[in-house]
């Protein structure tokens, strides 16, 4: 009989597995590489797949060259713009998702009052909304950084609320059995369990947020990762796509993995609770 250890279930990488993991990215740039040799060899205008060359000598004309018009660094000054955005955005939406999650987890009459509530708006695309915050708070920044609070702020506090109401039973009455206050309750027990699970949200919302941000500064937005890309997408300009696409992704990417670093070594005591 195979001994269990000898089954793909129970088989595990060597080390970190990282290698592992760098195959799949590998395999894309080297298919790339072979689809854009083929179509160039064809037709040397085509513009669907621009050499590795092409691009890095866009990206170094918007990075590095002044704009005339402007005399910004596009490039950089795109990615302020989007950054504020983004910024202003999670932070308000991380602060009120946490403030009214954990009411609603902790406080019986709250959860009746708007857990509802809070589901039905998280059923809301807020995309959807997208020309009504434009008309309520007009084209300008504003509107911008709603719509990624409408659109993660939901999200957040159905997960904080949800946590919180699965915290163990012997945890709340210890907790009011020694004396502890509403307050006391919710900031030495709930709210230090909480966070790990805050950080969570925050990495899971990070796609969303970014789709919300790009949609929008494609729609109204002088400056901005988005704005750009749906700016040069008339001229089929995939020499500045591409490479916006890729700086965005390694953004997130670097959000994703800041945050992962900071539940780590913020609340390693969750992660071993985790393993359990």
């Amino acid at each position: 009989m195979t001994s269990y250890r000898f089954r793909w279930i129970n088989r595990r990488p060597a080390g970190r597995g990282s290698l592992l993991a760098l195959l799949p990215f590998v395999a894309i740039v080297v298919a790339y590489a072979l689809g854009s040799h083929a179509r160039l060899a064809r037709n040397p205008e085509d513009k669907l797949m621009p050499a590795a060359a092409t691009m890095a000598q866009s990206f170094a004309t918007l990075a590095f060259e002044r704009d005339a018009r402007s005399g910004d660094y596009l490039f950089w000054e795109d990615s302020r713009a989007s950054l504020v955005r983004m910024g202003a955005g999670l932070g308000i939406a991380t602060g009120v998702g946490l403030v009214v999650g954990v009411a609603i987890g902790m406080l019986p009459y709250l959860r009746a009052l708007l857990a509802s509530l809070v589901a039905a708006f998280s059923m809301i695309p807020a995309l959807a909304i997208l020309p009504i915050l434009f008309i309520v708070f007009g084209v300008g920044e504003v509107a911008k950084v709603v719509l990624i609070v409408v659109g993660v702020v939901p999200f957040i506090i159905r997960d904080l609320s949800q946590r919180v109401g699965e915290l163990p039973e012997e945890q709340w009455i210890k907790a009011q059995t020694l004396g502890a206050s509403s307050w006391q309750v919710a900031l030495r027990m709930v709210l230090p369990q909480i966070l790990p699970r805050l950080i969570d949200a925050l990495r899971l919302s990070l796609g969303p947020a970014w789709l919300f941000l790009i949609s929008a500064e494609a729609i109204s937005a002088t400056s901005g990762l988005g704005y750009r890309i749906f700016l040069v997408r008339r001229y089929l300009s995939m020499d500045v796509i591409l490479p916006y696409v890729l700086w965005i992704t390694l953004l997130a990417f670097a959000f994703d993995s800041g945050l992962k670093w900071l539940r780590r070594a913020a609340f390693p005591w969750a992660r071993e609770e985790a393993r359990r």
